[in-house]
């Protein structure tokens, strides 16, 4: 049995031109109609699995909170059939569920006892509630004395600590302060190793990707794409970039077809080892990314505390103005690692005429690893790193694996380490 399932599901909202709208609705006799339907959710047919953690992506305004709205039994669809098996506990908009005017400690008992605890299971899980929000004396004050943060602390700690089933967490955490999301996000995996079923809807993809088995992206109440987070992520960050140069625009602009030049230097690269999404304009490419030894030899495993190239070469099909080649290096579950570009690294590259080939090497000095998978994707944009229009982006084109070193890795990585023992550290005197 599924934990939840949506079946046809749609949900629209009344909207009026003016209060009076509303009115002369209610009380025409002819049943004439004084508003127009906005449809936040249009059809929706998906499920979530027992113990699975399913995450929501899309802009705001895509109906992801209606959609978790509608979980929790605070909203009912349109049209269409929510099925929910389970104990729901929800972290949705900031104090929703809270009476402003009761203390943080008659907050916890009535959130309990709404979700069907008694008084003497919420009495069993109060020390651990206080202890995780760690607000204090405040926790016998009224809730509308609390700053933001607080109210989120002490919402998390509610809602873990009422022995959910399913979970349900909209976007609250990014209130808090980066100490209480480190901590959230534990117990978020404390809790999927438990088995309960997470419903997670964010904008850091960096969370999505470490905790999401499966993702869904939202787009004007339709569901655009649904499967693996990595997959749906790429799919999804490739569509913002894309709007966000104003490719649907560069699109259908007819750029010219150019001739690569007949003669190619030693150094240019054009073999691309796999494509996974390809996004941009288009009006400059890439042409090809190796991963090279001190001797130019490709390096096929690398190896920790050790020096590779990573040669890039991109091809330009109109003018760039100002080509920015850089790359974005993720470990084996597609989580952003490390990475640069030429602009970053201070490199201005010379205007790009359509035909040019450039050709840039970056030397990497690289940490002690743990043994991983690592993909490269590389890219070319045109403009600032503020403002830029991305020409050609290649999802994962090269990966290769890292090696082990001589020692355990423990973490991502090993910072190199000097321990002394019962030292004390030298003062600075003060000039």
């Amino acid at each position: 049995m599924n934990a939840v399932e949506f079946e046809r599901v749609s949900k629209s909202y009344s909207i009026y031109e003016s209060p009076g709208d509303r009115l002369k609705e209610l009380l025409t006799l002819q049943r004439v109609s004084f508003h127009r339907d906005f449809w936040a959710l249009q059809d929706l047919n998906f499920e979530i699995r027992r113990g699975e953690t399913f995450c929501i992506v899309g802009e705001n305004g895509s109906g992801k909170s209606t959609l978790l709205q509608m979980v929790a039994g605070i909203m009912h669809p349109s049209a269409g059939n929510v099925t929910v098996n389970g104990r729901v506990s929800a972290l949705l908009e900031l104090g929703s569920g809270f009476n402003l005017e009761f203390s943080g400690r008659d907050n916890v008992y009535l959130n309990g006892a709404i979700l069907g605890l008694s008084k003497k299971q919420i009495d069993q899980r109060y020390s651990a509630i206080e202890e995780f929000a760690e607000i204090g004396e405040f926790i016998n004050q009224p809730v509308k004395t609390y700053s933001s943060g607080m109210v989120v602390r002490l919402a998390f700690a509610v809602a873990i600590n009422v022995d959910p089933e399913i979970l349900l967490v909209d976007e609250a955490l990014a209130v808090g302060d980066l100490y209480f999301r480190h901590r959230c996000m534990r117990k978020v995996h404390e809790l999927r190793a438990r088995g309960v079923t997470i419903l997670f809807v964010s904008h850091a993809v960096g969370d999505l990707k470490a905790i999401g088995d499966r993702t869904m992206w939202l787009e004007r109440g339709r569901i655009v794409d649904i499967g693996e987070t990595e997959s749906v992520v790429t799919k999804y960050l490739a569509a913002m970039a894309e709007k966000d140069t104003a490719y649907l625009a560069l699109k259908h602009r007819n750029i010219p077809a150019v001739a690569r030049p007949a003669s190619r230097p030693d150094e240019e690269v054009d073999h691309i080892p796999n494509i996974d999404h390809r996004f941009g304009d288009r009006r400059a490419e890439i042409l090809g990314i190796a991963l090279l030894g001190a001797n130019g030899s490709p390096v096929h495993l690398l190896q920790p505390s050790s020096k590779v190239v990573l040669r890039i070469s991109v091809f330009a099909k109109d003018h760039i103005e100002n080509p920015n080649v850089g790359f974005m290096m993720r470990n084996h579950l597609g989580i952003d690692f490390s990475g640069t570009n030429t602009t970053r690294e201070e490199i201005e590259l010379a205007p790009m005429q359509p035909g040019d080939v450039y050709t840039v090497d970056f030397h990497l000095e690289l940490p002690e690893l743990y043994p991983g998978s690592f993909s490269f994707s590389p890219a070319v944009a045109d403009g600032t790193l503020t403002a830029y229009r991305m020409c050609d982006w290649i999802d994962n084109a090269l990966t290769v694996q890292m090696g082990r070193g001589e020692g355990e890795v423990y973490g991502f990585q090993r910072f190199p380490c000097r321990v002394e023992v019962n030292a004390r550290l030298l003062e600075k005197s003060v000039v």
